[in-house]
């Protein structure tokens, strides 16, 4: 497989570094702009399994914490700004941190396949801190010269979230 030359590497990393800044300050419209039209944002509920138990651990069609396509997570942004979304009022305050990147080229020469990890650290009032750890297999692509994000698995650390929202963007 061929290498990604350095600049690719570099525009990738400040793509992933930008979008976590922007979800950090809570600009989610500038943040829905990153991504594709078609975007599949998915987070697939975690199964614990023993090793000789060959059944996929994440596969399409299972329960998943996230499913979404651009129209739902415009609706789940629209819902934040109406003063009503009781977990996010007070607001979450977010520090995303995006390390391990990794990008391969595909068979497309406008996609790469990214790979990540993360730390989602939130706090919200005096005495909720919750934090999350995973990584994430994102599809970018190249539309109109610009990288856009148009898959993202995200896959947890935990199996159960202990969290009492799960209305973060990872």
């Amino acid at each position: 497989m061929a290498m990604p030359d350095i600049e690719l590497v570099h525009e990738v990393e400040q793509f992933l570094y930008r979008e976590a800044r922007l979800l950090d300050a809570e600009q989610f419209d500038a943040w829905l702009e990153l991504l594709t039209e078609d975007i599949h944002y998915w987070m697939p509920s975690i199964q614990n399994r023993y090793r000789r138990d060959k059944t996929p651990a994440h596969s399409p069609g299972h329960m998943a914490l996230f499913d979404e396509d651009l129209k739902s997570l415009q609706l789940r942004i629209k819902r934040f700004n109406t003063g009503v979304a009781w977990p996010e009022d007070p607001p979450t305050r977010h520090c995303h941190v995006i390390t391990n990147i990794e990008v391969e080229l595909t068979e497309n020469p406008n996609e790469y396949r990214v790979y990540s990890a993360f730390v989602n650290h939130r706090s919200r009032t005096e005495q909720d801190e919750e934090t999350m750890m995973g990584r994430r297999e994102d599809l970018l692509r190249r539309v109109d010269g610009a990288l856009k994000l148009a898959r993202r698995k995200i896959i947890t650390t935990q199996s159960t979230i202990l969290a009492k929202n799960l209305s973060a963007f990872l």
